[in-house]
């Protein structure tokens, strides 16, 4: 997947949430120069897992780039980055503002060198923010943007969700307004800075919660894997003793509807005239039926209905990792062996066939170059002064 082929992109970014977006713009056919410290970006150390002595972490978000050792605090390694920003499109950085402004290299300053620069800053919350200098994770902000107070067990404790989701939404976010930043350069010819916040991206994915609350000035509560207004969503207990992710869609409201509700009258001796379509009506039937220690056979083929009548995908069996990872039924993601670190998940974006020749696996997904390869031949650095990474 080549369209934005010739679109170079200098990536100053560490950790997650930049190094994400950098990825998806090398996955859509940009050339990312990956620019770490002589330490290395700080995910190269998280381990375990590894892989051949190498971070897995750091490899889930750093396939496709071009990598260079640059120490930005002494007089050449700055040089060196103004020089890069001056052939580049798109530069993308993670720094404090302070921090920016103290090497050098803050945006009117790269915008001096390259007027026609997309400068992408990704922070925790915001230029010309009171906290702007603060720094941003995305622990930090699933605590205090609520998003851990509605994630969890009705009862237990707020949780955060099991990978760093913030991070990633605000990667993709970083994309959407680079995209919209080169649109516009094809019309003005001139560059611009984008303003990137973890912050702000974890209270617009609150999406309906938010919307409720503000409209209602009702708190939202936790429900576990419930949902507070649709009835089915969550998860049962079978007769095979395996859990079953069941949600409530107009296609699967007759038969099985009724057919959950009549084996609900039976297990519980209990009846609503008003319908399983009512979130209220059916809640503490549907909870009590979930946790019930009853042989729910009769539960089992109620949700099996939609397989057998064909009228929709209501449920389904809740897998592990292993069994997802293990096949193709979702059919978009693709797996690719590096010739050193073993197996990488490309990313499907969905915009067609590759043109003939271009580097492509089945249904369009772009191969795995290289996790990282050399970059001084970009610039006529000399490559052991400078330093690499393999």
């Amino acid at each position: 997947m080549s369209v934005l082929q010739g679109i170079k992109v200098l990536d100053l970014t560490r950790i997650l949430a930049g190094p994400w977006s950098t990825m998806a713009l090398a996955d859509l056919g940009a050339e990312v120069w990956k620019i770490e410290s002589p330490d290395g970006d700080d995910t190269r150390s998280w381990m375990p897992p590894a892989k051949a002595g190498i971070s897995t972490y750091y490899l889930s978000a750093n396939r496709n780039k071009q990598s260079l050792v640059v120490d930005m605090r002494n007089p050449e390694g700055r040089q060196l980055i103004l020089d890069l920003a001056a052939q580049a499109d798109v530069v993308v950085e993670n720094f404090l503002p302070a921090s920016l402004k103290r090497l050098g290299l803050d945006y009117e300053t790269l915008a001096a060198v390259n007027p026609r620069l997309i400068h992408c800053s990704i922070t925790g919350y915001g230029r010309n923010n009171p906290m702007e200098n603060r720094p941003g994770y995305d622990f930090i902000i699933q605590a205090e943007s609520g998003f851990m107070s509605i994630t969890g067990e009705k009862d237990g404790e707020p949780m955060r969700l099991g990978v760093a989701f913030i991070d990633l939404v605000t990667g993709m976010n970083a994309v959407q307004g680079i995209l919209a930043a080169l649109y516009e350069r094809e019309k003005s010819g001139l560059g611009q800075s984008v303003d990137i916040a973890l912050s702000d991206s974890a209270l617009h994915f609150l999406a309906n919660v938010a919307s409720g609350y503000l409209n209602t000035g009702k708190v939202p509560q936790r429900f576990g894997n419930a949902h507070p207004s649709i009835v089915p969503y969550q998860l049962f207990n079978t007769a095979d003793g395996r859990k079953t992710a069941w949600v409530n869609d107009r296609r699967c409201s007759g038969e099985v509807l009724r057919a959950l509700s009549e084996t609900l009258v039976e297990l519980h001796g209990q009846h609503d005239d008003r319908g399983l379509l009512n979130p209220r009506g059916h809640r503490a039937l549907l909870d009590t039926a979930a946790g019930a220690e009853t042989d729910l056979a009769a539960v089992r083929a109620a949700v099996e209905l939609p397989v057998a009548l064909k009228i929709g995908p209501c449920f389904s069996s809740l897998a592990h990792l292993a069994d997802r990872l293990g096949n193709d039924r979702f059919g978009c993601s693709g797996f690719f062996d590096h010739d050193r670190v073993g197996a990488v998940i490309s990313r499907c974006v969905g915009l067609g066939a590759c043109a003939k020749g271009d580097d492509c696996g089945e249904g369009g997904n772009c191969k795995l170059v290289h996790a990282v390869s050399p970059l001084w031949q970009h610039c006529g650095i000399n490559a052991p002064q400078m330093g690499r990474f393999p």
